[in-house]
């Protein structure tokens, strides 16, 4: 199903408000992601696997992560019901990104590094941007790039779809979805 080398689970922009132009439009995707991607935690957390949060800083550069979950998950914002699904735990690790890809401007690559990660698992949203920018990045690095098709979201599913098939012959990313239909 995955990879055997050492790896890591990114959950990339899953703490989101999504109060922005079109969230209204990606949150159902995104809410059926995220109940694949906590499962995906919890199966993976048990094998020893790391979880690493990657999340905008929306700009707003003295912010910290522990700010945007309490916001996501304690006001009444579109993105509450993903934020309060997949809290992050004490043990996860996270990066605040200024752009699109989790390695730009970021200390990404010396975290997976020093985890000693092969082969990377990217989950979140929008796979037709943040996802994969950092898959971009994470293959130019030499990662072997697991994306599971069923635990990613866009705007529209042909959009998702579109990505997906791109990071599939581009970047030699595996897309099977992690759990069989």
């Amino acid at each position: 199903m995955y990879s055997k080398k050492k790896q890591a689970l990114l959950i990339i922009d899953m703490i989101n408000d999504f109060e922005f132009k079109h969230g209204d439009q990606l949150i159902p995707y995104a809410m059926k992601a995220a109940h694949t991607i906590k499962a995906m935690k919890k199966q993976l957390k048990s094998e020893g696997t790391p979880t690493i949060y990657i999340n905008d800083n929306y700009g707003r550069w003295q912010s910290d992560f522990r700010h945007i979950v309490s916001h996501c998950a304690e006001q009444p914002v579109r993105g509450q019901p993903i934020a309060k699904l997949l809290q992050p735990e004490q043990d996860d690790y996270f990066i605040l990104k200024p752009q699109y890809s989790g390695f730009f401007c970021t200390p990404l690559h010396l975290l997976l590094d020093h985890l000693h990660i092969q082969s990377l698992i990217l989950t979140g949203v929008s796979a037709d941007m943040c996802v994969q920018f950092t898959a971009n990045d994470g293959y130019m690095r030499g990662y072997d790039l697991h994306i599971p098709a069923d635990a990613v979201a866009s705007q529209t599913t042909s959009r998702n779809d579109h990505a997906l098939e791109l990071m599939k012959h581009v970047l030699k990313a595996d897309i099977s979805p992690w759990f069989s239909s």
